[in-house]
């Protein structure tokens, strides 16, 4: 199991939100240290550590987890929803295109 990537997608959320280590570690009043091994991999947060984390930075769990879950394509399709769903009808048909072409010429 890829248990590092959790860490990964703290990092990734926490420099969407551009946020700093201290600042998240601040708002989980956890130490800058600590926030730091957990984005590199060498902790693991306990369950309400993590809770933390997840609601100081406003993601869901499943979105921390998303690289770690047996489920996690359901979870990218559903940020890959989110993403289309902002974009016009033409430029999603585009990207549909692109998507559909690929899948053919893939090797299955």
């Amino acid at each position: 199991m890829k248990l590092d990537t959790i860490g990964k997608n703290i990092r990734k959320y926490r420099n969407q939100r551009k946020l700093r280590q201290d600042q998240l570690a601040e708002k989980t009043d956890l130490s800058t240290n600590y926030i730091g091994m957990v984005e590199r991999g060498e902790k693991i947060p306990a369950l309400e550590t993590f809770l933390k984390i997840a609601n100081a930075l406003e993601v869901s769990a499943d979105m921390l987890l998303a690289d770690v879950l047996y489920t996690n394509y359901t979870v990218k399709d559903s940020l890959l929803a989110d993403k289309l769903d902002k974009l016009s009808a033409d430029d999603r048909n585009k990207i549909y295109d692109v998507i559909d072409t690929m899948i053919k010429h893939s090797s299955n």
